[in-house]
C-alpha cells in the first residue's frame, strides 16, 4: 500500500531557510502577463525549484494581490521578484550582468526544448511572454536565442503557467 505523505513529513523549508538556500541559477521573466492567477502559478513553481528569482515586467500584477496570493499559496513571499516597467529594461539589467536571455515562442530558428541542454555554470534567464500576444519582438530581438515546445495538437498554444513549468523542469532535472 502507498501512503500519502502528511504535510509535516515533507521537510519543507521555512520562509527564511529558502531565501538562503542555493538557487538554481534561473531567472523567470514575465513580459506583459496579465492574469494574476498566471503569475501567481509561476511563483509557486519558482519556489517548488528553488529558482533565482522572477522579474515581473509591464502590466504583470504585482504582490502583494489576493489573486496572485490564491496561488502563490506564499510563495510571493518566499521566491525573489522584482518589477520592472518593461522586459526591455529587465532584459537589460540581466544582460548587464551576463545572463544568457532565451525567449520562449514560437519563432523562426527557435530551438526545440528537447533539443536544447543547459550549461553548467551559466545563469540563464526565460522570457514568458503574453497570454495572447507572446514576447514581445523587441524582447526577442534582445535575446540570445528562443526555445519552443514542441506540439503537436491543433492549438499550438498552452497556458504561460504550464509552458513554465515545462521549460523550468527542464533546465532543473539534470541539476543546472
Amino acid at each position: 500500500m502507498i501512503r500519502k505523505l502528511r504535510t509535516i513529513e515533507m521537510q519543507r523549508l521555512s520562509v527564511e531557510e529558502f531565501r538562503e538556500a542555493r538557487k538554481v541559477p534561473l531567472i523567470v521573466v514575465l513580459d506583459d502577463v496579465r492574469s494574476m492567477h498566471n503569475v501567481g502559478s509561476v511563483l509557486r513553481t519558482a519556489d517548488a525549484f528553488l529558482l533565482e528569482a522572477v522579474y515581473l515586467c509591464g502590466i504583470t500584477g504585482r504582490p502583494p494581490h489576493p489573486e496572485i496570493h490564491k496561488t502563490a499559496l506564499g510563495a510571493e513571499d518566499s521566491v525573489a521578484w522584482k518589477y520592472f516597467p518593461t522586459a526591455v529594461e529587465a532584459i537589460e539589467e540581466l544582460k548587464g550582468r551576463g545572463v544568457t536571455v532565451l525567449s520562449v515562442e514560437q519563432a523562426e530558428g527557435s530551438t526545440m526544448l528537447n533539443d536544447f541542454h543547459p550549461n553548467e555554470n551559466t545563469v540563464y534567464a526565460i522570457v514568458m511572454g503574453n497570454e495572447v500576444k507572446g514576447v514581445h519582438q523587441e524582447v526577442i530581438n534582445m535575446s540570445d536565442g528562443c526555445l519552443e515546445i514542441p506540439q503537436y495538437g491543433t492549438k499550438h498554444s498552452m497556458n504561460v503557467s504550464v509552458t513554465a513549468g515545462i521549460v523550468i523542469w527542464h533546465f532543473v532535472k539534470d541539476g543546472l
